[in-house]
């Protein structure tokens, strides 16, 4: 099997082949699905080993004190000859992973082979093909829990025991000062018990996951602004507790936990920062000091953890083990999130390549996962399967655009109008369209056709139609018309869609395409029996000015980057059409096309998975896309929020920039420049205008539409996906089909 190991005197990092371990009584032989890269203390391990002789002395004093005493002991040759034998062969790496039972050790009664499990320890739950591990540090799988986020367990452990140790109470304010990955969990866990969560870290971007998560507010550990809420969520008295979850060598997070904590409040350290305690500071206010102990009760004794001794429960409440499927049980039931956290899914195989892009800062990450190229029945993630699997995460299938070689789209004479028609004339269609296609050169608007005379005739009044009508065949029957715009109500787009590319066509149809996989097969079968591709739909903010210009002055990416998407959609009127879901399907369906688009063209890629969640009582969503560079875009669609706040808001981190978009009013770039553009009239500028330029252009020229099909498809498939992913309670995968 292989396995990740490390050469501590020369850095050394490798994949090597190694035996398979034994499967020993007491425990079981895991198969490795995911193992987690804990970002905090793997690479800090994997920086010392990097270090000279005298660098790794200077970081680790501890194993000097333990050196000096040896030589006293046994002398200088021994211990050198010791020393540099150690120091000189591969140790492991990694603690937290995820996989399926392969064989079951005598004296285990609670597990079997083909069960998921989730593993603990760094000499246990290694990054290796197969791991032998003990009973207590190992827990089944909560059903429904996808493998990837299982394996969070060791991590959330730790996060979860130095909770713990805080002892919060409701209605307490807390204060997590280092918002890495175990930060992260720490304000989601403080979050889910009551507590109201400040976060400190100078990173904008992991203040902002975290304020996404759960966190009332965060920002840098050095601003006025963190000290302000402080003050105003404490009414100054300064938070009940503290968590130290930095790590470095700068003694700013214990000064920090002196002058925002209250009197008698608490200090809980979880990572490995400086602590050389303000003695006044403390001695003061008689802050209560804690030290969280890794996963909890059991972590380094070896009758716990080796012989499987368990601690009586009515001593010893919350263990390692117990811990373990406390958290598991949390993700499982969705009070605690970890997709959000995942920024990048590396191949196994290219472990070394993940590790030095890691240090090197070419990828920043909070959670970084292996994914194993032999992962057992059961214990795939959705769309990253292999051959003879016997269960399948849920998946959703994103079908092929199959053209039949049909004769391409006539070009037009440059003197010649492009005659449209609109099937339908509601408030979208004579509010959003009609006014710029009315006064565009070179087009001519020859016929509406509605179901109700009245409106048709109010259009043609309007707009200078040529025709107004209600019979739709005579339309698509007309050779002189060269497009039609479908804007009608939701429920009737792909049918409409499907008769106008069947007749020869190009369509414009507005969001959405469909309201099922069905019609949206629909749809691709008439592409394929006609041959007639020529479809465009309504996804206008790709082509809003600002946004545009942003997008290009943000320039290209070179590593993943995180999307952060508010759409502040409010409350509709009741009886509004919007709301029969039976009918017209759910809101986001409606108009959550958009977003994906919008997020996708952004990232210059199509999703590959969806992830969803949804507070009971309401259509608010929060919605996770993957993208094939480990990128991802969280779209949070809410309809509770306050209608005096702007609509859209959206910001794109990668490669230490950032853009940022303020309901199309105004722009900015963050970068080696900054970027900000002029402040726009309240008619904000979705893009429409350009859009349906770009529409008309290449109708009149016959050349390639706006927007590839086979984007608009993908779009389609990753917004109904999202009904999929709130059923399935996991990612769904999208599978381009072949």
């Amino acid at each position: 099997m292989k396995q990740v190991v490390q050469n501590y005197k020369s850095g050394e990092l490798a994949v090597l082949d190694v035996p398979v371990p034994g499967c020993k009584p007491g425990g079981v032989l895991v198969r490795t699905a995911y193992s987690l890269i804990s970002t905090g203390t793997e690479l800090m391990k994997v920086s010392e080993a990097g270090m000279s002789m005298l660098g790794k002395a200077r970081s680790r004093p501890d194993q000097v004190a333990k050196v000096m005493q040896s030589v006293a002991t046994n002398g200088l040759p021994a211990t050198y000859r010791k020393v540099m034998g150690k120091l000189d062969s591969y140790t492991p790496l990694g603690y937290s992973l995820c996989g399926v039972v392969e064989q079951v050790g005598a004296g285990v009664d609670d597990v079997k082979a083909g069960d998921l499990v989730a593993c603990a320890g760094n000499e246990h739950a290694l990054h290796a093909e197969l791991n032998w591990v003990p009973k207590n540090l190992y827990t089944p799988v909560p059903d429904g829990l996808a493998p990837r986020h299982a394996a969070f367990g060791t991590v959330g452990s730790i996060a979860m025991q130095g909770v713990r140790q805080g002892g919060p109470q409701l209605g307490e304010v807390a204060l997590v000062i280092g918002l890495g990955l175990i930060g992260q969990l720490v304000v989601q866990l403080l979050a889910a018990a009551g507590v109201r969560v400040v976060g400190a870290d100078p990173d904008p971007a992991r203040c902002e996951l975290a304020e996404r998560l759960g966190a009332v507010a965060c920002g840098d550990p050095s601003s006025a602004a963190l000290e302000a809420a402080v003050g105003e969520l404490t009414d100054g008295h300064g938070v009940d507790q503290v968590y130290l979850a930095a790590g470095g060598g700068s003694n700013q997070p214990v000064e920090l936990a002196a002058r925002l904590c209250r009197d008698r409040g608490r200090v809980v350290d979880i990572g490995k920062c400086r602590l050389d305690l303000p003695w006044n500071a403390y001695y003061e206010k008689e802050l209560d000091v804690r030290f969280s102990r890794s996963y909890g009760p059991g972590r380094y004794d070896p009758e716990y953890e080796l012989e499987g001794r368990d601690y009586p429960i009515g001593y010893v409440r919350w263990t390692e083990r117990r811990n373990l499927a406390c958290f598991l049980d949390l993700v499982a039931r969705g009070r605690v999130d970890v997709e959000p956290l995942v920024s990048h899914v590396a191949d196994f195989g290219d472990a070394v390549e993940t590790y030095r892009r890691l240090k090197d800062g070419e990828l920043k990450a909070v959670a970084v996962l292996f994914r194993y190229p032999e992962q057992a029945a059961g214990a795939t993630e959705a769309g990253e399967g292999t051959e003879g699997e016997a269960a399948q995460a849920p998946s959703v299938a994103v079908p092929a655009v199959r053209r039949s070689g049909g004769a391409p789209a006539p070009a037009r004479s440059a003197t010649s109008p492009v005659r449209l028609a609109f099937v339908g004339a509601g408030n979208y269609a004579t509010s959003m369209l009609l006014p710029h296609l009315a006064r565009r050169e070179g087009v001519e608007l020859s016929t509406v056709v509605t179901t109700t005379a009245l409106s048709a005739a109010n259009a043609q009044r309007k707009f200078g139609f040529t025709e107004a009508t209600t019979d739709l065949d005579a339309v698509l029957g007309d050779k002189s018309i060269d497009a039609v715009f479908v804007v009608t109500r939701h429920s009737s787009h792909a049918a409409l869609t499907r008769k106008a590319l069947l007749a020869g066509k190009t369509v414009f149809v507005e969001k959405p395409l469909a309201l099922t996989e069905d019609e949206l097969a629909d749809v691709l079968a008439a592409v394929a029996e006609s041959g007639n591709d020529r479809l465009q739909v309504g996804f206008n903010r790709r082509f809003a000015p600002l946004l545009t210009e942003a997008k290009q002055r943000f320039g290209a990416r070179t590593g993943p980057a995180s999307l952060r998407y508010l759409v502040n959609a409010g409350q509709l009127q009741h009886g509004s059409w919007y709301l029969r879901q039976g009918t017209e399907g759910s809101r986001f369906e409606g108009e959550g096309g958009h977003f994906v688009d919008t997020a996708s063209w952004l990232l210059d890629a199509d999703p590959v998975s969806v992830y969803a969640v949804a507070p009971s009582g309401n259509e608010d969503l929060q919605i996770v896309l993957r993208y094939p560079d480990g990128s991802t875009a969280t779209i949070s669609y809410v309809t509770t929020g306050s209608p005096g706040f702007p609509k859209e808001t959206l910001d794109l981190l990668a490669d230490g920039k950032v853009l940022r978009l303020d309901d199309f009013v105004r722009a900015s770039v963050y970068g080696r420049k900054r970027w900000v553009s002029s402040r726009l009239p309240k008619a904000r500028d979705k893009g429409q205008n350009a859009e349906l330029a770009a529409f008309v252009k290449a109708v009149r020229t016959g050349g390639p539409m706006p927007v590839p099909l086979e984007s608009l498809v993908a779009t389609t498939a990753a917004t109904l996906a999202v009904r999929s992913a709130l059923a399935a309670g996991a990612p769904v995968a999208l599978e381009r089909a072949e």
